[in-house]
């Protein structure tokens, strides 16, 4: 006797595998999907980096990038940072090319109508330089829906204080819930309380990370001996619950469906009120 047909589900395998992981951690750290596309965005923030420093285009990105601290201190890390994002943001491929990378995995966690960050964000993080710290938080704290979730892209190998620190959810949820015991202290007060349980993420560059910033992160001064560069854009639901920052202000629709928008068109007629 033949073995009967599977029952059908909703969800892929793939789709559970992806949302049990993330559900479990609060992230999932995945190869990008289009890795050329990467290396042109490598290659335009490498370009942009150097004609700022007023040298040629660098023939090893990832190796200019990671030695920037080379070439720039402190003092000239935001004039480089801000010609960078100009740079990026003059060039209208950029934003869906950064889509593009995770394009299956957010259609899977996030849903497959959806609003993305107008502005990317860009991290420069020189080795022992303490400019570019994000003490420990939630973005929900600050105006943030809790629907988003975060495409973090390091451009170079990101590891230990190099990367980022997330709190395991279960550990997390508990600090939250008590939240108001730190009140009177400050955030390294409260990097301290969950210090032994923050998580540096290994994250290559080739690979992207996904986490819901409802949970605690952050990043320490960074004790490797190479600069951090990484990116970093949100992505909600188009029509889920916005915060603080809203649909056409912070956010940009970039994939409404047509009866979506057939109904954010449509109008009743009148003369239908009995």
């Amino acid at each position: 006797m033949s073995n009967p047909a599977p029952e059908p589900d909703f969800l892929t395998s793939e789709e559970r595998a992806l949302a049990a992981s993330f559900l479990d951690l609060g992230h999932v750290i995945l190869p990008v999907e289009r890795p050329d596309l990467l290396a042109r965005m490598r290659a335009l923030i490498a370009a942009a980096a150097a004609a700022h420093l007023g040298l040629p285009a660098p023939s090893d990105d990832g190796g200019f990038l990671d030695t920037i601290h080379q070439r720039v201190d402190g003092g000239g890390l935001n004039g480089l940072r801000l010609a960078v994002i100009e740079a990026v943001g003059r060039e209208s491929w950029f934003r869906p090319a950064y889509y593009a990378l995770a394009r299956q995995a957010l259609g899977h966690l996030v849903g497959n109508e959806m609003a993305m960050q107008r502005r990317l964000g860009l991290s420069v993080q020189l080795p022992g330089d303490a400019s570019s710290l994000l003490p420990v938080h939630a973005d929900v704290w600050d105006g943030d829906s809790a629907y988003e979730v975060v495409a973090w892209l390091p451009l170079v190998d990101c590891f230990a204080t190099k990367s980022m620190y997330i709190l395991p959810l279960d550990k997390d949820r508990a600090v939250q819930a008590r939240l108001a015991d730190f009140a009177q202290g400050s955030a390294e007060d409260l990097y301290r309380a969950v210090e032994g349980d923050a998580r540096f993420l290994d994250v290559p560059f080739g690979s992207i990370l996904l986490f819901t910033q409802t949970a605690m992160h952050g990043n320490r001064i960074n004790l490797e001996p190479s600069t951090r560069w990484s990116m970093n854009c949100r992505f909600k639901s188009l029509l889920s619950p916005y915060a603080d920052k809203r649909l056409g202000e912070f956010f940009e629709p970039i994939t409404i469906r047509p009866a979506t928008r057939m109904g954010m068109d449509y109008r009743l007629p009148g003369g239908f009120d009995g």
